[in-house]
């Protein structure tokens, strides 16, 4: 009785098991990693493209004009002359996109 019930429930790997486990696999792949990779791309490929005077916004949500572009760091020109060094990985997006998020939409 013991080997019937244990033979029942212990069956081992089937082929449908496996077959899941990889589509399983496969939809991860197509909705989690690939999209993320191909972001991280673009986003190295405009940090890459920026030059002097293109307005952006950094990672902590400050607004300004690249002033000067070195090779790890970039100083950032804001409001009143202010400049301010960060490193080029802080560079979140053009700051002409970020005004057209819908986070940036506020209601009147």
């Amino acid at each position: 009785m013991t080997a019937t019930i244990l033979l029942q429930a212990g069956g081992g790997f089937g082929s449908q098991q496996l077959i899941m486990f990889g589509l399983i696999a496969v939809v991860f792949y197509f909705f989690m990693i690939r999209p993320q990779m191909k972001k991280q791309k673009d986003q190295k490929k405009y940090v890459e493209e920026l030059k002097k005077g293109d307005k952006v916004v950094t990672t902590s949500g400050m607004h300004g004009r690249l002033y000067e572009i070195g090779d790890t760091t970039f100083l950032i020109e804001v409001e009143n002359g202010a400049r301010l060094r960060f490193n080029k990985s802080a560079i979140s997006l053009e700051e002409s996109k970020a005004l057209n998020t819908p986070q940036a939409v506020t209601k009147a």
